[in-house]
């Protein structure tokens, strides 16, 4: 049986989505941290999109660049690391809207018999930064997403 991807907007800046993941945390952090797990699954397999470069130094100051490409264009998207917690938490900010629109993603990492609780806390700086990932689908890859990364753990990477 799958387990469910749960996505609640929680107020008019906050979206969160959930999902327990057959796994325990530290290979789920490590998904999250290693660049080369973060590659496998990070793209929807659904979307028509290629991660060209991911560069990721996950620590609490540290920076990521993501450079996808679709259809001919690239698109970079990078930020820093505001607070790295070694299999329980990290948090970031999204720059490339620049400083004042950066949305910050919490990502949270609870084992209990062998799985884990991810959960993923977006607070964007405005309803209408969050109304326009909603209504572009760029917030709707999450569930695809984190079914991949469980596959992904499943599988042993």
């Amino acid at each position: 049986m799958k387990n469910e991807t749960k996505a609640e907007r929680k107020s008019e800046r906050e979206l969160v989505v959930t999902r327990i993941i057959n796994g325990p945390a530290d290979l789920v952090f490590e998904a999250w941290s290693k660049p080369e797990l973060f590659r496998k699954w990070w793209v929807p397999k659904s979307a028509p999109i290629t991660l060209e470069s991911c560069e990721m130094d996950v620590r609490t100051g540290g920076t990521y660049r993501l450079v996808f490409s679709a259809g001919g264009q690239s698109m970079a998207f990078f930020g820093k690391y505001l607070e790295v917690t070694p299999y329980s938490r990290i948090v970031w900010t999204n720059d490339e809207g620049g400083e004042d629109a950066a949305n910050i993603t919490t990502v949270t990492f609870e084992e209990k018999n062998g799985k884990t609780s991810v959960t993923v806390h977006d607070l964007y700086p405005s309803k209408e930064a969050l109304d326009e990932a909603i209504s572009s689908g760029s917030s709707g890859a999450m569930p695809e997403q984190l079914e991949q990364l469980e596959e992904l753990i499943l599988s042993g990477a």
